[in-house]
């Protein structure tokens, strides 16, 4: 049974993208305008989202910077203004690999402000308008884009995964205090994405998925009214199964599949 109503008909919803210039985020902009959804897309970067406006006519671009409260907030007044919002997908994200023995302070905080606390900001901005529009009797939309290294610790994932872990913390407890209030709440925990981020990866990445086969994978699960979707199952099938693993076994698995 689903968890979420199923979004059946994207035709007319209004759709807020945040981390939508390039990557998963600006892929599933590209499908839900494909199906006929208002989108508008948030990024840093003005020349990329002008870029994909010119390519799907019709959609909106809005430069935000997440880290910058007073910017997110009066973004999402701008877009309020025009209507409510139907889904609200939050995908900026920020990556680095690191280690401890080379830990940098600044990165790590750099980390957080974007992937955890502008995720917070977004939030602060548009719940108000989600709970009112699901008092009116809509079925508004709030997902996070997080990532299966928030699962687990992970080699190499110092600065990024604690902050996908609070990710997908986050959204459980939203998904507790809002779905009985008529909002619904998905996760999204991607494994590896063909992305600018991930480019960054000096290893093999294994089931290794281009942008638009996450972004199939993403929409799927909303019109299912899923609350979780990860990808490939393949991958994060097995991933999975080893959250269940007591740490003596883990880290030793751990240290051996990687060699790091």
């Amino acid at each position: 049974m689903p968890l979420n109503p199923p979004i059946t008909d994207w035709r007319g919803q209004r759709v807020w993208l945040i981390g939508a210039s390039s990557g998963i985020g600006r892929a599933v902009a590209a499908l839900l305008h494909a199906r006929g959804a208002r989108v508008c897309v948030s990024a840093r970067q003005q020349t990329l989202l002008d870029a994909f406006v010119r390519e799907h006519p019709g959609s909106q671009a809005l430069a935000l910077d997440v880290t910058d409260a007073q910017a997110t907030a009066d973004a999402a007044q701008q877009l309020l203004a025009g209507g409510p919002l139907d889904l609200v997908c939050y995908c900026a994200g920020h990556y680095r690999p690191m280690s401890a023995d080379a830990l940098d302070l600044p990165e790590l905080l750099q980390h957080q402000r974007v992937n955890v606390t502008g995720a917070l900001q977004v939030l602060a901005a548009v719940l108000p308008s989600l709970l009112q529009a699901a008092s009116a009797g809509r079925n508004p939309h709030l997902s996070l884009v997080a990532s299966v290294a928030g699962w687990r610790g992970l080699p190499q994932s110092l600065a990024y995964g604690p902050t996908k872990a609070a990710l997908i913390n986050l959204a459980e407890n939203l998904f507790l205090d809002l779905r009985p209030k008529g909002v619904g709440v998905s996760l999204v925990n991607p494994g590896f994405v063909d992305t600018p981020l991930t480019a960054q990866n000096r290893f093999d990445m294994p089931a290794l998925l281009t942008p638009e086969q996450a972004a199939l994978a993403i929409v799927r699960g909303w019109e299912r009214g899923q609350f979780e979707m990860h990808f490939p199952k393949r991958f994060t099938g097995v991933l999975k199964l080893m959250r269940c693993l007591p740490y003596r076994w883990y880290f030793p698995l751990i240290h051996r599949l990687t060699g790091l």
